[in-house]
């Protein structure tokens, strides 16, 4: 098995937040990935910094790629180190289903233990678009699904709400005390059922470097105008789950966006859903992958 090229001293070396500026990952990622898969293995000053070479950057940039198509970081290091056998991830390789199961039946018995560690240990051990896009997102639309009328469903969505908010809220106010980006806010549809796809559209953005200003319950629109002002945000980014209301989105939306002078983007299913109504209008149907969704943000709002 081959081992990761030594560094030849004859190319700069990175600290690990310049590391994270350029691959996208946090540095309690990069540190996960290096103590407990021995996936990269940067340099140390004296002191005990590390210190990444060029090649440590690319090795970061592969497992990007590999995470991206549903391998299991635990399984990363071998198709690293055996490229030429492992082309492509055999058909079994992904643990996303199991840990989407997990999720599900955490949420479902009111687990907040094992709630707490499938979101702490998805965060440190994957980059947050891929948690969002491979985890969150699904779980989400699976739950959405099956909730209706049925005893306990609405304990089971305001239980999964209150965990969101506080672990997410924690989040974007330590993030938004080291962002030198705009101001993004972020508010669900009125007629949403719940901030759910609100509280995911947050966490990242504010991963993208926005400065995330997020309510988690609606804000008449009469009201937004002032919010943007008064929190000089540069857009507005509104989610929601549902279809909505015809009226809200053929009429009401369209005016808001006339009225304000920022961007008006639109994610979550209610963007995949409702886009052909909002073609000819000045909303920016963003889509129901929110990870894209802040990407395409980024052509009418840079974060940095």
């Amino acid at each position: 098995m081959s081992e990761q090229a030594p560094h030849t001293g004859e190319t700069p070396l990175y600290p690990i937040r310049e590391v994270s500026r350029l691959t996208g990952v946090n540095s309690v990622t990069l540190r996960a990935w290096e103590r407990r898969y021995g996936l990269i293995k940067p340099q140390r000053t004296p002191k005990g910094h590390r210190l990444y070479a060029r090649e440590d950057i690319e090795r970061v940039e592969q497992i990007l790629q590999w995470l991206n198509r549903g391998v299991p970081v635990s399984q990363v290091r071998e198709l690293l180190d055996r490229p030429e056998a492992s082309e492509a991830p055999p058909p079994d390789a992904s643990d996303w289903p199991s840990q989407r199961a997990q999720l599900v039946a955490a949420v479902e018995s009111l687990d907040q233990n094992r709630l707490e560690t499938l979101f702490s240990q998805s965060l440190a051990l994957y980059p947050v678009p891929v948690c969002i896009g491979e985890l969150w997102e699904p779980v989400i639309r699976e739950l959405e699904e099956r909730w209706g009328d049925r005893l306990g469903d609405t304990l089971q969505r305001r239980s999964l709400e209150a965990f969101l908010r506080t672990r997410i809220g924690t989040r974007l106010f330590h993030a938004n005390a080291q962002s030198a980006g705009p101001t993004l806010l972020v508010v669900p549809l009125p007629d949403d059922a719940g901030p759910l796809w609100g509280l995911l559209a947050a966490l990242a953005a504010s991963d993208r470097g926005y400065r995330v200003q997020l309510f988690d319950a609606p804000l008449p629109f009469g009201e937004l105008p002032l919010a943007i002002e008064h929190f000089r945000a540069g857009a507005l980014l509104l989610a929601g789950g549902q279809a909505g209301k015809a009226d809200l989105v053929r009429r009401q939306l369209p005016r808001l966006a006339e009225q304000l002078a920022v961007p008006v983007g639109l994610c979550g299913p209610v963007a995949r859903i409702r886009a052909a109504e909002l073609a000819e209008t000045r909303v920016e149907v963003l889509g129901d992958d929110l990870g894209q969704a802040v990407g395409r943000l980024q052509t009418l709002v840079p974060s940095a």
